[in-house]
């Protein structure tokens, strides 16, 4: 019963272009990654951040030579570069990691810029924390999986959605297919004892 008042994942996922969205929790990254998918993207960090962005870790996902990578100074500086990159409309999808909160007005500039150019926005944000201004905002956490040891088994919820409806998904990245693929949750696969049908 509860399925029936889901949106269908497609209508949310790849992310609406032309729209800045936002991500938080443990797989934010993960997610960023998935949501770049095949297209040129450009990954805005801070340039104190110790930790990068490794190229083979995203291989399976995405081409590491598609992924441009820029470090700022200031979360101002990541802001100017994310709203010329988004109104550029060369990428297919501009990835900012934000470190505090956005006032609306430049939500609302980010917002403007990608409608501008067609561009996919996605900040990352802390847990908690967001813009009046995003179109969706998405909470990913991995999952644990007994049955596969390589396990990419994540949980996608979506908690904001201007458009629509909010709702939680299990999601794996096919490497076959290169795309998300919904899952039923672990213990309710088709065939295992209370699994519907």
């Amino acid at each position: 019963m509860i399925r029936a008042m889901l949106p269908d994942f497609a209508t949310i996922f790849p992310l609406r272009p032309g729209r800045v969205h936002e991500a938080c929790g443990p797989g934010a990254a993960a997610f960023a990654v998935m949501a770049a998918g095949q297209g040129r993207a450009l990954w805005i960090r801070p340039a104190w951040q110790k930790e990068g962005l490794y190229p083979v870790g995203i291989l399976s996902v995405c081409e590491p030579a598609q992924m441009l990578i820029a470090r700022t100074q200031q979360e101002v500086d990541s802001l100017a570069v994310a709203e010329e990159a988004l109104r550029d409309g060369a990428l297919s999808c501009v990835l900012i990691e934000i470190t505090r909160p956005l006032d609306l007005r430049e939500g609302r500039r980010l917002q403007l810029a990608a409608k501008a150019g067609g561009t996919t926005g996605l900040c990352l944000i802390p847990e908690g924390m967001g813009s009046n201004a995003a179109e969706t905002r998405w909470r990913v956490r991995p999952e644990f999986d007994d049955e596969r040891e390589d396990s990419t088994l994540m949980r996608w919820e979506i908690i904001k959605n201007k458009s629509g409806t909010i709702g939680a998904w299990n999601v794996r990245w096919s490497q076959e297919a290169r795309r998300v693929h919904v899952v039923s949750p672990v213990g309710l696969r088709p065939g295992s004892e209370g699994a519907p049908g």
